[in-house]
């Protein structure tokens, strides 16, 4: 085996990068997303890594996206450029999952509905730190675990919720490099706009629907046992959630 370069090491989940390749411990809805990677490698997204199948460890093994990613990615959404980059990524990604059918068996790591009245596959966990940049020009999307299918809205207000942000002033400038308090309803309609959304009646109440549905969505993978989720959980996690969603609830006006 070549030298492998540790990308992620956590007790749960260590990934690792050999050569042009990304190493990572196989899930129950590994398969699912595989299947789901190889629709996007057919209809030619180049944003998403290729599925190139298993290794003699059982771990899956991906392409590698070269540039930046993880922590790196939060300041690169503070100017106008990247977010506008980022929401039209979405968009892209959620046009290029319109023709997609889920294999019969398929696993999902969230609750998952059916695909219709405009419904995609939603990344499920698309922030700045599951997308690869270069400069402020976004060159890839990783880590599809939670991957389902949903309505686009869902992915939208996700997203939101980190990039608008719902987060208090002190959170906007001491850790997502923000240099000032951000003028969230003018981040909100340039996500908006940039996605192609006719309008932004409505999405306020969807991001803190989201943010709600996180918080269970976090206590139902830990009661699974599923990583890290679990540890979450025991670190006291999802009180951190639930005063998030209460700051969002309570200062709705900011972005409307």
């Amino acid at each position: 085996m070549a030298n492998e370069d540790v990308l992620q090491d956590h007790t749960h989940r260590q990934v690792v990068r050999v050569g042009n390749t990304v190493r990572r411990p196989v899930q129950p809805w590994t398969q699912t997303v595989h299947a789901l990677l190889r629709h996007l490698e057919a209809v030619d997204f180049r944003y998403a890594p290729r599925a190139l199948g298993f290794d003699e460890e059982g771990r899956e093994v991906l392409s590698y996206i070269d540039g930046e990613a993880g922590a790196l990615g939060w300041a690169k959404v503070v100017p106008d450029e990247g977010l506008t980059a980022f929401a039209r990524l979405l968009r892209d990604y959620h046009d290029a999952t319109a023709g997609f059918t889920p294999p019969g068996n398929a696993d999902w790591a969230v609750d998952a509905g059916a695909a219709a009245d405009g419904g995609v596959i939603c990344h499920g966990d698309f922030g700045p730190w599951n997308v690869v940049w270069q400069g402020y020009r976004p060159v890839g999307i990783i880590d599809f675990d939670f991957a389902h299918p949903a309505a686009r809205l869902q992915d939208a207000a996700y997203a939101l919720q980190y990039v608008a942000p719902f987060r208090d002033d002190a959170e906007c400038t001491r850790w997502l490099h923000f240099p000032q308090p951000p003028d969230r309803r003018h981040r909100l309609e340039l996500f908006c706009a940039a996605y192609g959304l006719t309008s932004t009646d409505g999405i306020v109440d969807a991001v803190v629907a989201e943010q709600q549905a996180n918080v269970e969505r976090v206590r139902r993978l830990a009661g699974a046992g599923h990583e890290p989720q679990a540890t979450w959980v025991a670190e006291g996690y999802l009180g951190d959630l639930e005063r998030k969603v209460a700051w969002s609830r309570a200062h709705q006006h900011l972005f409307a």
